[in-house]
């Protein structure tokens, strides 16, 4: 796993997924620690303007971004494990869903691998998919954002 974060997209007719994953100089805990704090997100990453809620198993959020400014996205959270995992969707399959999976791998030396992985699918997704922002630079950008705030950066 790199320092740097590097998203990808990858895409077919039913399916569009972005992933990106960096290494980051800090234990899992700090980095779930940011990741579950809802009223601070918006102060560390400046792909989110607000998210409302609590960020734990079962609960619904409602997250607002810079790029969709007259949107309230309102996933909901989910497969939470503590400083591991976590599991964000919104939509409704067969028609749209959105799905982000947050994984936190850390490793002997104290650092930890961040992924994140977004897939749309749905009957929808070939009529909706050019209407939808490229998500590489959000990525890349969520990642160094996060990775900075872990470090114990400024922004």
């Amino acid at each position: 796993m790199t320092n740097t974060a590097s998203a990808t997209k990858t895409a077919t007719t039913f399916h569009m997924e972005y992933a990106v994953q960096t290494k980051i100089n800090a234990s899992a805990e700090t980095v779930w620690a940011l990741l579950t704090n809802a009223a601070a997100f918006p102060k560390w990453n400046s792909t989110v303007t607000s998210i409302e809620g609590t960020i734990a198993e079962g609960q619904a959020l409602k997250l607002k971004v810079p790029s969709a400014k007259d949107r309230t996205f309102t996933p909901k959270v989910s497969n939470v494990v503590p400083a591991r995992s976590m599991v964000w969707s919104d939509g409704m399959a067969p028609i749209f869903k959105g799905v982000r999976t947050f994984t936190l791998t850390p490793n002997a030396d104290g650092t930890t691998d961040f992924a994140m992985v977004e897939t749309f699918s749905g009957m929808m997704l070939p009529m909706i998919k050019g209407s939808l922002p490229d998500f590489v630079p959000v990525f890349d950008t969520y990642a160094a954002d996060l990775k900075r705030a872990a470090e114990g950066g400024a922004k």
